[in-house]
């Protein structure tokens, strides 16, 4: 007879929910973008500067700093693009900017989409394909989230390994709907969503830059949001393996590794997240945007040189 412990149990309990929420209907999730929507806004954009970025940074929350160290600096409002979203939320200040760093020529996202303003996940990722049919070749994505790992500590900085997709179970997938082969083929492997290649460059940085003791590797999980996690959803994303949470970065990297992109993914860890009843800390905005800027230098740092060794490495490659 076989034995289960109270963790077994646990365990299964959330997996139980997984399978819950994969039977929800995913009706009214197809992709609301054309292919001669995706055209019409790159060329805009390609007639609009002479800028050709081989490196996409999108920047998250309080993290729109890390387009400052960007030489010859062409900006343009999300606003005045065509087709482009708006960002709403505070600490991504909606622009989108052109520039170099160490002669390898960027593009940075000062703000982001997320499904809670609205948007659909076709909006949400708009940028991505833009930046394939631009012919950039990385994705850098930063976010701010919380740490669920009880070795975190706030001000940490996670290189994302991998991913866990909530709302992808619930059928909230940016690839639902028919499958455009210009951009990618219809069934994508995820396994390798983050690349090996970089996510060593970026330790190694880490440990050039004397920043090993708050650099580490684990599991994003995303959640819709908007509201912080509760106690319960906390300890059953804990039980799946998650080290930290946020409402962003994984529709976008979908979609870049469909279109062919080259990804590594960086977390701040801005607080941590509850999973003891008795704890009187309560998470806020306000928080999140305060610890992005206390390691501002420190980020700017390690994504200034990592586009340098991006774009290095994929000289030696071709």
């Amino acid at each position: 007879m076989i034995r289960y412990s109270q963790h077994h149990f646990k365990y299964i309990q959330c997996i139980y929910v997984c399978v819950f929420v994969c039977v929800h209907l995913t009706s009214g999730n197809s992709c609301c973008c054309s292919f001669e929507d995706y055209k019409l806004t790159t060329e805009w954009l390609l007639n609009q500067t002479s800028h050709r970025p081989k490196v996409a940074v999108i920047c998250g929350s309080g993290l729109g700093l890390l387009a400052d160290g960007a030489a010859n600096k062409q900006i343009f409002r999300y606003q005045d693009i065509p087709n482009f979203p708006v960002s709403t939320v505070q600490g991504h200040e909606g622009c989108l900017v052109f520039g170099t760093i160490e002669d390898t020529p960027c593009v940075f996202m000062q703000g982001h989409f997320h499904l809670y303003e609205g948007y659909s996940l076709c909006k949400v990722t708009f940028p991505v394909r833009i930046f394939k049919l631009m012919g950039v070749e990385t994705l850098l994505v930063t976010n701010a989230s919380g740490g669920i790992c009880p070795d975190f500590k706030v001000g940490d900085i996670m290189i994302i390994k991998d991913h866990i997709n909530l709302p992808g179970f619930a059928g909230q997938h940016p690839l639902c709907g028919p499958n455009d082969e210009r951009f990618g083929i219809r069934f994508p492997c995820m396994s390798d969503a983050y690349s090996k290649d970089l996510r060593r460059v970026a330790l190694d940085i880490g440990s050039e830059l004397g920043c090993s003791d708050f650099i580490r590797e684990g599991v994003y999980c995303m959640v819709s949001g908007p509201n912080f996690e509760t106690i319960a959803e906390a300890r059953m994303l804990l039980i799946l393996g998650c080290d930290s949470v946020g409402m962003s970065t994984v529709p976008e990297v979908t979609v870049a590794k469909h279109c062919g992109l080259r990804v590594i993914g960086l977390s701040l860890i801005t607080n941590k997240v509850s999973l003891d009843y008795s704890r009187e800390e309560k998470v806020n905005h306000d928080e999140v945007l305060e610890i992005g800027k206390m390691r501002a230098e420190v980020l700017q740092k390690l994504v200034t040189t990592l586009i340098s060794r991006c774009q290095q490495q994929s000289i030696n490659t071709h």
